[in-house]
């Protein structure tokens, strides 16, 4: 048997109970030109890597970078313009295309959203036409050139691998 030995007023709906004024670090913009290459090899909706990565390059847009988003792997999956449920473009559950609307974000505001095609097509038999409008099909050699492109060009990289 527990005793109990604080007694504290339960938080309510709605209680601040973090300092959200407080920034540590300064807010950075990019200045013209600097670029950010995010690369993302993960398996999409088996948690928020994704999602995450993806919430932080539309951040990268609005802080003034060019934004190059590779999808390899099981990340070209994000891309795909057939999800949905019972119909392609419903959501089966709430949230159920947060990934497909932050892609759409992106494009909108400028991102440069790439899908390699050995993984479309070798791992999950998924079509150039299945990807939403605006990604880009590339070779599975630009992977790799494209994460040298970054390096030579000084940009900012994100990189995230999980299987």
């Amino acid at each position: 048997m527990s005793s109990k030995t604080v007694d504290i007023p339960k938080a309510q709906e709605g209680d601040v109970l973090y300092d959200i004024e407080e920034k540590v670090f300064p807010d950075i913009k990019a200045e013209p030109g600097q670029k950010a290459f995010v690369f993302i090899h993960t398996v999409p909706f088996e948690g928020s890597v994704a999602l995450v990565n993806l919430k932080t390059s539309t951040r990268l847009v609005r802080k003034g970078f060019e934004v190059h988003i590779i999808l390899y792997g099981p990340g070209v999956l994000l891309a795909s313009r057939t999800r949905g449920y019972p119909a392609v473009g419903n959501e089966g559950f709430p949230g159920n295309l947060a990934v497909n609307e932050q892609l759409k974000t992106l494009l909108k505001e400028g991102a440069s959203i790439y899908a390699c095609r050995f993984a479309m097509g070798a791992l999950y038999g998924f079509r150039e036409d299945d990807l939403i409008d605006g990604v880009k099909a590339f070779s599975p050699l630009d992977v790799l050139d494209s994460a040298l492109t970054a390096w030579k060009e000084g940009a900012f990289q994100l990189n995230t691998w999980t299987v």
